[in-house]
């Protein structure tokens, strides 16, 4: 049985707001997981990252009072690490990704570093995609990396992340990516 965030007919609200994850969303959370990924990180995990990992920064997403999406980093010094980046089936295609990758970008600049990296599933082209646009670029193939499958992952890296250029492409991406969010929500005024 599927369980809807939002029943038909109820006023779904439609603007994504980001806060940091604490102990009260991992329910919502590992469902996000496990609707995504088929290694799925335990609870245990999400928990020890939020309240044990002093390097760790986690986020998540809501439309209204509903989790539907999450993030984290790590930053050690001047480098950081995308950890874990999900949206929830029923959001996928709305830019929420993109939102998350944005603030986990901002986290890691605003916590001093100067470079970014992450692993993505060499057929997660959607996912590439998204990560060139932000200016990460493939450095190496990690063989065998995903235990499930065992397919590989692709290395990518940001770098750069205090410097002018990549600030101001950020605020070119931020921009562009408010108007397309502006434009799919629906008018609240009447006319």
């Amino acid at each position: 049985m599927k369980a809807e965030l939002f029943p038909p007919g109820s006023d779904e609200p439609k603007a994504m707001r980001i806060d940091v994850m604490t102990p009260a969303d991992l329910t919502a959370v590992l469902r996000i997981e496990e609707l995504s990924f088929t290694t799925a990180w335990p609870q245990n995990a999400f928990a020890n990252e939020i309240r044990d990992n002093k390097l760790a920064h986690y986020f998540v997403g809501r439309v209204g009072d509903a989790v539907v999406a999450y993030g984290g980093i790590w930053v050690i010094l001047e480098d950081s690490h995308v950890t874990t980046i999900a949206v929830h089936p029923d959001y996928r295609g709305r830019k929420l990704g993109e939102e998350m990758l944005l603030k986990l970008l901002d986290e890691a600049i605003a916590q001093g570093a100067s470079w970014i990296t992450l692993e993505v599933r060499e057929s997660n082209e959607s996912a590439q995609r998204l990560y060139r646009k932000y200016g990460f670029t493939t450095v190496s193939t990690r063989r065998g990396y995903y235990s499930d499958n065992g397919e590989n992952a692709l290395v990518m890296w940001a770098g750069n992340l205090k410097g002018e250029l990549y600030g101001a492409r950020l605020r070119v991406l931020r921009r562009a990516l408010d108007a397309e969010i502006a434009r799919r929500r629906p008018s609240t005024s009447s006319g």
